[in-house]
């Protein structure tokens, strides 16, 4: 979370600005009407007196009529409102000085409403320009009084009062504009406080909401007030309008009714609903003497069951590793041995296969090295983007001649369209599809028939590059299906039961998706769905695609 500057953010100044200018706009459309009630008071009243009452109707109309023009142009001043403030006092204090010289009697009154005006642009103006206008009102008010002296008028009092309002102006306009700054700093940084306030609250609220541990609110009357995705996944997927805890999960309700009259805790795990996993729930209160509202933690036992699978599986695969790279060394040399033994003339028939039996099983042996070796590994993918018919081309090409296949098949089908382009590591898609294609050599086959393999490459739904390796033979059973990608299980003597896991494993380490499909007309099908690449305009396969058409 960013935080912005003590003072205003643009967005709040211009509505505090706007807000001090329309105050200051609607006081002067006031002050003009009293000059105006002034002016054209009745004769009979005789206050106040008018010397030249043409002068001060004419004064004082106009006045109001400046008043009403600066009100409505108030949205429009905005844009220039340092300029529009300053022309604005300019003439409230020539006004105020011209209605004092028309009607004398309300001198006092009009010079204190005229702090007014220069209070109110204080808050708007910078304090050297406040300070100019104090001046000038001070020199407006001194000025007319040294004229009334002049011309005979009253003495050393007016001087005086003049000079006080003046103290006033400067007083005023200065305490304005220091008030105006600290407002303006509080209430900037109260905003920054309630944004990052309401960040905080996001981001919290969108942790619970994403947590994998199921969170509910539940007060007294038994009702849920808040659940994130988890607990509701966990609950059984209930209806928006369901919130009674005791109607939508009983056993959960009667648990929380124990440890709230018991203080015991019951730590067995317990199945909420149909078909979900089981959970084994927690209870806390909001706050140490609140008994309205209660926090119920749901902890998910399949992903803690996961999670100490994964430790497991991490520490064999260390130690699994060690044994290893002890073992490779003297089977090494047994497979050397064994080969150069093969070599002798001198060997009858029986020990020649006794050999063979040797070297396959070297052979044998040295796969689930390389197997337990990938399992500790666990390589970071270097992603590329890749044509996947290209790919698959040369894959299938690079096997056949390293691999005697026989009477078996193994063929690329491509789709015809435009390429297929997917995000990949090709080290480590080499090797997923390397295990997908040897299993389907291997198991893929009807008795006594050879074995047809396709690695086909095309696009699914929404431009998603999809790679599978598709063969004809018996297909899967469904149970052994849903456990297939299990470490360490396999239906074969002679498996390892690592390959399809670590098939799996490099191809979430490359944001790609691995999964067995039942062939309708027989068979299997193992999909790989690989991440597409992002599109640009200088993006390879655009512009083949845009080539073709």
């Amino acid at each position: 979370m960013s935080s912005t500057p003590l003072l205003s953010t643009p967005v709040a100044r211009t509505a505090t600005i706007r807000h001090e200018l329309t105050f200051l706009n609607v006081f002067r459309l006031v002050q003009a009407l009293v000059y105006v009630g002034l002016a054209f008071s009745p004769e009979g009243l005789g206050w106040p007196t008018l010397g030249t009452p043409d002068f001060a109707r004419s004064i004082t109309s106009a006045y109001l009529l400046f008043a009403l023009i600066s009100l409505m142009l108030n949205r429009r001043s905005m844009e220039y409102v340092n300029v529009a403030v300053s022309a604005a006092l300019i003439v409230d204090i020539a006004a105020a000085v011209l209605s004092i010289t028309a009607m004398p009697d309300a001198h006092i009154g009009i010079a204190m409403m005229l702090a007014v005006n220069l209070s109110a642009g204080a808050l708007i103006l910078p304090l050297r320009l406040s300070s100019f206008f104090a001046a000038l009102a001070t020199l407006g008010i001194l000025g007319h009084t040294f004229f009334e002296r002049s011309r005979g008028g009253p003495g050393d009092r007016d001087l005086l009062e003049a000079a006080l309002f003046g103290l006033a102006y400067f007083a005023s306009t200065t305490l304005c504009h220091v008030l105006g700054r600290q407002l303006r700093a509080t209430e900037a940084l109260a905003e920054q406080r309630s944004t990052d306030l309401a960040n905080l609250s996001q981001v919290n609220e969108l942790i619970i909401r994403r947590m994998k541990t199921g969170v509910l609110l539940v007060d007294d009357a038994n009702r849920i007030h808040q659940i994130n995705e988890s607990a509701w996944m966990l609950l059984g997927n209930p209806g928006a309008d369901q919130r009674d805890l005791g109607q939508l999960a009983p056993e959960l309700s009667r648990r929380l009714y124990h440890w709230m009259t018991s203080g015991k805790l019951d730590e067995t795990a317990t199945q909420l609903a149909d078909g979900v996993p089981e959970v084994v729930p927690r209870f806390t209160r909001l706050a140490p003497n609140d008994d309205s509202h209660v926090l119920i933690f749901l902890d998910d036992t399949s992903l803690l069951s996961r999670r100490a699978e994964e430790l497991t599986l991490t520490s064999l695969g260390r130690l699994s590793a060690s044994i290893a790279h002890e073992i490779r060394n003297p089977l090494a040399a047994i497979r050397y041995s064994a080969q150069l033994l093969a070599e002798s003339k001198s060997m009858d028939s029986t020990d020649q296969r006794m050999v063979e039996i040797i070297n396959n099983h070297c052979i044998r042996l040295n796969e689930i090295i390389e197997n337990i070796l990938q399992l500790s590994r666990r390589e970071r993918s270097r992603p590329e983007t890749l044509d996947l018919g290209k790919w698959a081309q040369g894959f299938v090409e690079e096997y056949s001649q390293g691999n005697d296949l026989g009477a078996d098949s193994l063929r690329v089908i491509a789709s015809n369209g435009p390429p297929v382009a997917a995000v990949a590591d090709p080290q480590q898609l080499q090797q997923v599809v390397w295990n997908l294609v040897q299993n389907a050599l291997r198991y893929g086959r009807m008795p006594g028939e050879p074995a047809r393999v396709m690695v086909v490459t095309r696009q699914g739904e929404h431009g998603v590059p999809i790679l599978e390796v598709i063969d004809r033979g018996p297909g899967i059973a469904p149970k052994v299906a849903a456990q297939i990608f299990e470490p360490f299980y396999t239906t074969h003597e002679y498996g390892t039961g690592l390959g399809l896991y670590l098939a799996r494993q490099m191809s979430e380490s490359n944001q790609a998706a691995l999964e067995y499909v039942r062939v309708a007309g027989g068979g299997s099908c193992f999909r790989l769905v690989l991440t597409p690449p992002a599109r640009s305009p200088a993006d390879p396969v655009e512009v083949a695609q845009a080539s073709t058409r």
